[in-house]
C-alpha cells in the first residue's frame, strides 16, 4: 500500500473539499491510499455522525463513497497516463453521478473500510465501484461516475 494518501498530492488550491480536503479543518479529511489496482481508506465515524442510536447517518456513507471514488479516479488517471502522482497538470475528478445501495445498517463507533476499484476508464470519464465495510461486512456499495474537473472549476493558474 502507498505511504502517501492520494489527497496529499492535490495542490493546495484544490484541497478544500468537505469530504477529502486536507486543508478543510472542519471536513472529514478522507485519506485514500493505493493498494494494487484499488484504493483503500479507513474512516471512523464520530458520535455526531449518527442516524439512529448506534448507526451511521447515510449521508456520511454517501460522502465517503463520493470522495473516495474521486480520489480513486485521480490515482487511476495518473497511472493510466504513466505519470507520478502530483505531477502537473493536476488530474482532479468531480462527480457526475453517484449511486449508493445501503445493504445493511452501518454500526457507529467502529472503523469503516472504504475500497474503490475502477470499472471503466476513458480519458475524460472514470467509473469507480466503492464498498463501505464495517467489521468485515459490506454495509454499502456505490458507483460513482467521475469526470475530469472542468477548466471553469479550476482556480486561476491551474492547468
Amino acid at each position: 500500500m502507498s505511504k502517501k494518501a492520494v489527497q496529499e498530492y492535490y495542490p493546495d488550491d484544490l484541497s478544500h473539499c468537505y469530504g477529502c480536503g486536507r486543508l478543510n479543518e472542519n471536513g472529514l479529511q478522507i485519506k485514500s491510499y493505493r493498494d494494487g489496482d484499488e484504493c483503500v481508506a479507513t474512516f471512523t465515524p464520530r458520535p455526531y455522525h449518527i442516524a439512529l442510536p448506534g448507526y451511521v447517518y447515510g449521508g456520511l456513507i454517501a460522502s465517503l463513497i463520493d470522495c473516495h471514488g474521486t480520489g480513486t479516479a485521480s490515482a487511476a488517471a495518473y497511472a493510466r497516463e504513466g505519470r507520478e502522482m502530483g505531477t502537473e497538470p493536476a488530474l482532479r475528478f468531480v462527480t457526475a453521478s453517484l449511486h449508493v445501495d445501503y445493504l445493511r445498517p452501518t454500526p457507529l463507533g467502529v472503523p469503516l473500510e472504504i475500497r474503490g476499484a475502477v470499472q471503466e476508464a476513458t480519458e475524460r470519464k472514470i467509473v469507480v465501484g466503492v464498498t463501505v465495510s464495517a467489521e468485515g461486512q459490506v454495509c454499502a456499495r456505490g458507483v460513482i461516475v467521475t469526470v475530469r474537473m472542468p477548466e471553469t472549476m479550476k482556480p486561476k493558474g491551474q492547468g
